[in-house]
């Protein structure tokens, strides 16, 4: 028998793989078009990004391998172009030779894949944008990059591929653009869970457009791009374009092979096509959802393995059928995970299936055991029968175990009810004594026979809302409207409440919400718990997307990208706060040689803006920055001149080293904001905007009291904090509405009557000069040695900010023509 495969990678080289373990006597042909026959392509993104150094690592086997170890012909950088299926003849173009011939075969497998889909944009071509399939693509990006040096790069198209590449590209310093037409990311999870992505992504500077169409792209002389939108331009210096993937089904559909309405090719259970001597498998196929028991299109790598396995089974006899697939997919997304399996909330209301869902938001292990992160988890299921529809979790650590868990529970056809009965391997370095996935299970009994109801965030209007948490909680935040009774007060303050009225109770996770429910029910009042409590409602509710318009500066290069991370001496300074670490970096730099290349690592939230800014000034090259689980690791090279940093020549003397925007001072303004008094500040303000509009670059550095003004107004940090934290947050302003005057406050009265005042002149508030400032192009930088000190977390603040330390803030200070401290 001899067999013909058309394509490698997963679908087509496992089953010849496969195929040969079966048989040894059978004749094996793969024909690949490309120059790579078996290749990691979901690896693609990380060999950009410098996290996977070595590139013959993704290389899996080489037609060489294929020969040695399993006697398989691999026939590289040759296209089949057409199928006789009368004949059982292929048609094969030689690209290098450019010249056909004609292979027989007796079984034939098609494994083409999909290509990027391109959408039809005025202007766009394959002159003013890349994709990334395969290591061709990878290739292109990486040396385009390595040429070109650009500053910006957007990305069309948020899914998996499009979120990678951007977390990759910002690992190595460049100003990311992420374009969407959805209201979301990620849209194989649901839009609540997308928010705490949207925020990971605000987190990390990446600009996020949502809801964006895309009108134009032009090209200029320069090479520089325009992205003409719904919205505003976007300028940048390189494409990507990641929406999605179509099926190469063109071989197929010239055959007169069956095809599916979206173009797949159409197989049955055995993988068989509509030719019972062709298989088909892998991304150019659509296959059997299990939970739908629906006919989609599952382009992912493991399904295409299993298939396989089971094409090769097939075509010796064995009649192995295909179960179909639960979708269980996952992604890294800097330092969050996010994975779901089964179907979203989306997917049901389309198809108008009957279902709840439960959200649970838990610790990936013990509380009191050092390290504990929350994930949190939703689950879909039918309200009747408990059949698990699907299930969605994102955390730092943990959510893949759980996600595999529910996968494999609805593969065997538990019940979400029976989620509470499985027993979990328990330490407390390890798990709670009852998972998440256990407490999924009891809230799902909760809600179907204790009848113990539920509302979901974006059902509350209207409601009457009682806010079950502490005094203090509620007045850090609390949603509008809602009335304060804490949990521990409930039974002594029933008189307040109407049974004649429906209420929602809250808490932060729905815990102290379920049991405040289970009161209230039991005293005959009907009661509907929020799902998910203010996690859910505050992420999903605050302004999701990021827009900040990089702006591309001609004197300033880029850091260079180089994969040769090895380092002479290693320097950790974890657990040192700015300046810290980077004295100590000057320190250790000072006594080495020219050309030497320092390791160190710091777990400072604001050291890799330091070190770069360092860098720039002191002329030693950084050669790369990786982050890695709150670690950031930089490499540098001593350069040539070098006298140490806060050196009065520092920032006169390294022409020849540093980028051209170090040898001149610019057209900029810097602030230091220290104090937190509301009239300076605003003053602070009024000179910042006007030195804008003066066509200068402004910073902002607030460090001190000057934060409280950066603060969200009455925002309860997600993290936990320490009695000294909770002091300081309990004494200070909570954002710039709180800030006190300098002169004549009276205890709020002042600032009240210059409220009053300015409203009735009709003058800007603080509020509006901070958003014209950051919309304007002013940079604000948050100090967070002072955020250590005052226990204030990122999340407190303001969106749009940078945060950093003296180096950042001396490196903008150097090329300013003057400095103001507040």
């Amino acid at each position: 028998m001899k067999v013909i495969i058309i394509g490698g990678v997963a679908g087509g080289a496992s089953t010849a793989t496969r195929l040969r373990r079966l048989d040894e006597n059978i004749e094996i042909k793969i024909f690949e078009k490309s120059n790579y026959v078996s290749f990691a392509n979901c690896g693609l993104p990380y060999y950009i990004g410098n996290v996977i150094k070595e590139r013959q690592n993704l290389i899996l086997e080489s037609p060489a391998t294929f020969k040695n170890k399993f006697n398989i012909e691999v026939i590289i950088n040759s296209e089949v172009i057409s199928i006789n299926r009368e004949k059982k003849e292929i048609t094969v173009k030689d690209l290098k030779k450019n010249i056909e011939y004609i292979e027989n075969y007796d079984k034939l497998v098609i494994s083409t894949g999909a290509e990027p889909f391109i959408p039809n944009i005025k202007g766009l071509n394959k002159d003013n944008s890349l994709t990334l399939r395969n290591i061709e693509d990878m290739d292109y990006i990486k040396n385009y990059i390595k040429k070109n040096n650009p500053k910006n790069v957007a990305i069309i198209g948020a899914g998996f591929i499009g979120i990678e590449i951007a977390e990759n590209l910002v690992n190595i310093g460049l100003n990311v653009t992420l374009i969407e037409k959805a209201k979301q990311v990620m849209t194989s999870v649901d839009f609540e869970i997308a928010s705490f992505i949207h925020q990971e992504l605000k987190n990390n500077n990446i600009s996020l457009f949502l809801e964006t169409d895309i009108l134009e792209i032009i090209k200029d002389e320069n090479n520089k791009i325009t992205i003409k939108t719904s919205s505003k331009e976007i300028k940048t210096d390189m494409l990507i374009v990641s929406i999605g993937v179509r099926p190469l089904s063109k071989l197929a559909y010239e055959c007169n092979l069956k095809l599916t309405d979206k173009g797949y090719i159409s197989v049955n259970e055995y993988l068989q096509t509509s030719d019972n001597d062709i298989f088909a498998l892998g991304d150019v196929v659509e296959i059997n959802m299990s939970v739908l028991d629906k006919i989609l299109p599952v382009p992912l790598a493991a399904p295409a393995n299993k298939q396989g396995r089971i094409v090769a089974g097939n075509i010796l006899g064995k009649k192995e059928y295909y179960k179909g697939t639960v979708g269980t997919t996952i992604a890294k997304i800097f330092d969050l995970t996010v994975s779901s399996t089964g179907v979203n909330e989306k997917m049901l209301l389309a198809e108008k299936i009957n279902y709840k869902n439960v959200t649970i938001i838990k610790g990936n292990h013990a509380g009191y055991y050092p390290g504990a992160e929350d994930i949190v988890l939703k689950i879909l299921f039918h309200p009747e029968t408990g059949k698990i529809f699907g299930a969605q979790g994102i955390g730092k650590n943990g959510v893949d175990k759980r996600i595999d868990i529910i996968s494999t529970a609805i593969f065997s056809n538990l019940s979400i009810f029976e989620l509470g009965d499985i027993d979990f391997a328990y330490a407390p370095a390890y798990n709670s004594a009852k998972d998440i996935v256990n407490y999924a299970g009891f809230m799902a009994k909760n809600i179907v026979f204790d009848k113990m109801e539920q509302v979901q965030w974006n059902e509350l209007q209207g409601k009457e809302l009682l806010d079950i948490r502490t005094p203090e909680e509620y007045e850090l935040n609390h949603i509008k409207n809602a009335r304060n009774i804490p949990l521990n007060e409930l039974r002594n303050r029933l008189s307040e409440l109407d049974k004649e009225k429906e209420y929602v109770v809250y808490c932060r996770i729905g815990l102290r919400g379920y049991n405040a429910q289970r009161i209230l029910t039991s005293y005959g009042f009907k009661v509907f718990n929020l799902n998910g409590g203010t996690t859910i409602y505050y992420s999903a509710t605050k302004e999701q997307g990021n827009k900040i318009f990089f702006k591309y500066n001609e004197n300033k290069i880029p850091y260079k990208i180089e994969t040769n991370d090895k380092a002479e001496i290693i320097l950790d300074t974890c657990g040192t706060q700015c300046p810290g670490p980077i004295l100590k970096v000057k320190n250790v730099i000072q006594e080495m040689k020219e050309g030497e290349t320092l390791l160190v690592k710091s777990n400072d939230s604001s050291f890799e803006n330091d070190i770069k800014a360092w860098t720039q000034k002191t002329g030693n090259i950084l050669l790369n920055t990786i982050k890695e689980k709150g670690i950031t690791s930089a490499f540098i090279k001593k350069g040539k001149k070098n006298d140490g940093f806060f050196s009065k020549n520092n920032f006169n003397t390294f022409e020849n080293n540093s980028s051209p925007s170090t040898t001149f001072l610019e057209k900029k303004s810097t602030l230091v904001i220290f104090s937190g008094d509301f009239d300076k500040i605003f003053a602070s303000l009024i000179i910042a905007n006007g030195s804008l509009a003066m066509g200068n670059k402004v910073s902002m550095f607030f460090t001190f009291w000057g934060l409280n003004a950066l603060k969200k107004e009455n925002y309860k940090t997600k993290y936990k904090k320490n009695l000294l934290e909770k002091m300081f947050n309990f004494m200070l302003p909570k954002g710039p509405k709180k800030l006190p005057v300098s002169k004549m406050n009276f205890g709020g009265i002042g600032r009240k009557i210059f409220d009053f005042i300015m409203k009735k002149k009709n003058i800007e508030t603080l509020n509006s000069l901070l958003s014209e400032f950051t919309k304007n192009g002013g940079k604000i930088i948050a100090c967070t040695m002072s955020m250590e000190v005052m226990g204030i977390k990122k999340d407190e603040l303001l969106e749009n900010i940078e945060y950093g330390g003296v180096a950042a803030y001396m490196g903008e200070a150097d090329n300013s023509n003057h400095n103001l401290f507040i």
